[in-house]
């Protein structure tokens, strides 16, 4: 007997759970169904991503609509547009056998004459996005003031993206008296607000503990310097074959530029972010579905529509600004029961993000090492040789054996083995011969400490100090200043120094054999629309350090010249488009294999922008400034 029976639901969503293949329901599912369906009441549900929310309200809510009735009867409010898509397709899934109930999906990046069209005709149910609701709402282009039923979905990530303004006009817009169900996987104060301000007594189910980590996910980092951590992200690729991962970093920028890198060195890759168009985010989102992306590059924003099966890793390239935001991400893996692996690549000055982490999900990291490229090797090796054997044989081979047979004549069973394995393995012993293995940081007893957050004091004796035309008034401190500086230049830990900000400009030191790197790369980036103008500085950086980090001694200048000219634009993904993956190669990319004729990988992500600009098209999200290293930079929120 399917256990969905005993839940309540009408015979026509058996029919519809029969042919989905559900066959047991999920806790949450369990836990809220009931509930919903037994009176009209206010609902509080905590749960993790990926443990059925959507089926949880889905199922009770189509009961209770009325298909009779064309009126707008339910809001379902989401995040993101492809978490809008989606709902709005496991709805349609699950009323097919429903007649005459009509789903509408409401999103930025689409016709907002269409979408008020397909309103008119009659949509029992709406599932939109905060901004574009409000739009439709201030347009009068959607009437919500007698509908019974409100859904937020996913309400902390919509809360953290900036939504709190338009989730409480669009509540406000709504009748008092509506059932509103609240699902989120954590319960941050907003969220704690909207429930207090707009429902009345609600049921509250948690799944799991409050806020915690996903039972099933395993919690693994990796201590690197930061000029090592794309190699890192490589070695941990070739060390799992079958990755098929979603890999975080925390600007467009960077997205951009990690995928970019990926293909280039032959990996089958490919980046989200909020600048695709819907047409390149769906082709994406399409060939990762297919798996013929292994590692897809995501922002925070961009990944929340991703609900793909068997996901084995989340990697964590970049930590998110908000910590909270990691169990977002670890939920893309470890769903419906099945193990997943998140992993974080980490530097010392973030070590004491992991110890926030590990207290809000309730779970313990483990600290691992990168692997050895002898051990990368070893793995590559058995690889191959368990998927030759587990190759199928397409007997329409058979005709062309004796040919084969006349050009591998004389060869011993041992020698053909040795020269097969060789085709592809010999590009990883030649890669990993000529690269070093990464040192790995020993976090030990430094863990929890600041690590290289601290300016290091060092004597001027030979080194050299630049000025830069950027400081506080562009949100700068000392230390986000040393980080963006570390990360723009993809220098060491000590490698920038004596970092002295004032107000419209600032001075750092480094040591003279990267003059050069200094004064090419930083003079080509560009900072919220202007150019950095940097140059070697008289100021000789002299005197102690105040408790702010910043120097006693040395004139500075109140300004520079900028340099005319605009900053050239990075090029396009390959394989036709900015997320697009190459496709164009003489072979398609191997499973963890890359192109090993590069004697060093290019340098890590980029530089980060400074300006942000919203994901997710029109959805209206105020923007957020993106942080540097540890210190995040004050938000400004804007619109688009």
């Amino acid at each position: 007997m399917n256990k969905f029976e005993q839940l309540g639901l009408s015979e026509s969503l058996l029919k519809a759970i029969l042919d989905l293949g559900f066959e047991n329901p999920t806790e949450v599912q369990e836990k809220a169904i009931p509930l919903l369906l037994e009176k009209d009441t206010d609902m509080v549900a905590l749960a993790q991503t990926g443990t059925g929310k959507t089926a949880a309200f889905g199922f009770p809510l189509i009961q209770k609509i009325d298909a009779n009735n064309r009126n707008t009867q339910a809001l379902i409010l989401s995040p993101t547009r492809e978490l809008c898509l989606q709902i709005t397709n496991e709805i349609k899934n699950y009323s097919k056998y429903e007649k005459g109930i009509n789903v509408v999906a409401i999103y930025g990046g689409a016709s907002i004459t269409e979408q008020a069209r397909d309103i008119k005709r009659g949509a029992q149910i709406i599932v939109a996005t905060p901004g574009r609701m409000q739009d439709m709402i201030n347009r009068g282009l959607v009437n919500i003031s007698q509908i019974n039923y409100c859904i937020l979905d996913e309400a902390d990530e919509m809360l953290n993206m900036g939504f709190y303004e338009d989730i409480v006009n669009i509540l406000s817009t709504s009748p008092d008296e509506k059932s509103t169900w609240l699902f989120s996987a954590t319960m941050p104060q907003e969220v704690a607000r909207i429930a207090k301000q707009f429902m009345h007594e609600p049921l509250e189910i948690t799944v799991g503990a409050k806020n915690s980590g996903s039972a099933t996910v395993s919690h693994e980092f990796y201590l690197v310097n930061a000029r090592d951590r794309y190699e890192a992200l490589k070695r941990l690729a070739d060390a799992n074959p079958d990755i098929f991962s979603v890999v975080f970093c925390r600007t467009k920028r960077d997205t951009q530029a990690v995928a970019e890198k990926l293909i280039e060195d032959g990996y089958s890759a490919a980046a989200l972010h909020g600048d695709l168009s819907q047409a390149q985010r769906d082709g994406v989102m399409k060939s990762f579905r297919g798996r013929q992306i292994q590692m897809l590059v995501a922002t925070d924003v961009a990944a929340r529509g991703i609900d793909v099966d068997n996901i084995t890793h989340v990697v964590n390239y970049q930590l998110p600004d908000e910590i909270e935001t990691y169990n977002h991400r670890s939920g893309r893996t470890g769903r419906a029961g099945k193990l997943g692996t998140s992993i974080v690549i980490v530097t010392k000055s973030e070590l004491r993000k992991i110890s926030s982490i590990e207290r809000i999900i309730k779970q313990k990291f483990e600290e691992k090492t990168i692997p050895s490229g002898i051990e990368i090797c070893e793995i590559q090796l058995l690889h191959l040789a368990n998927k030759i054997k587990d190759t199928e044989v397409d007997h329409e081979i058979d005709n062309y054996l004796p040919a084969i047979n006349n050009v591998l004549e004389g060869l011993s069973k041992e020698e053909l083995i040795k020269k097969m394995v060789s085709v592809e393995f010999n590009r990883f012993i030649a890669y990993y011969k000529k690269n070093r293995d990464i040192s790995n940081q020993s976090s030990g007893s430094e863990r929890r400490e600041r690590g290289d957050s601290e300016p290091r004091e060092f004597n001027n004796n030979g080194a050299v100090r630049y000025f830069v035309n950027i400081g506080s008034r562009d949100n700068f401190d000392w230390m986000s200043l040393k980080d963006y500086l570390k990360e723009t230049l993809d220098l060491g830990r000590d490698d920038v120094f004596k970092v002295d900000v004032k107000e419209g400009f600032s001075f750092f030191n480094t040591d003279p054999e990267h003059t050069d790197k200094v004064m090419e790369v930083l003079n080509n980036v560009q900072l919220e629309g202007r150019r950095i103008n940097v140059e070697i500085s008289k100021n000789d950086g002299g005197g102690r350090r105040d408790h702010n980090g910043r120097s006693g001694g040395g004139a500075g200048r109140s300004s520079a010249p900028r340099r005319e000219g605009s900053f050239a634009p990075r090029r396009e993904g390959s394989g036709g488009g900015v997320g697009g993956f190459r496709s164009d190669r003489n072979s398609a990319p191997r499973e963890g294999g890359f192109r090993s004729d590069r004697n060093s990988a290019p340098r890590e992500g980029g530089f980060r922008s400074s300006t942000p600009r919203t994901e997710g098209g029109s959805d209206r999200a105020p923007r957020r400034s993106e942080s540097f290293g540890d210190s995040p930079r004050p938000r400004r929120p804007r619109r688009d």
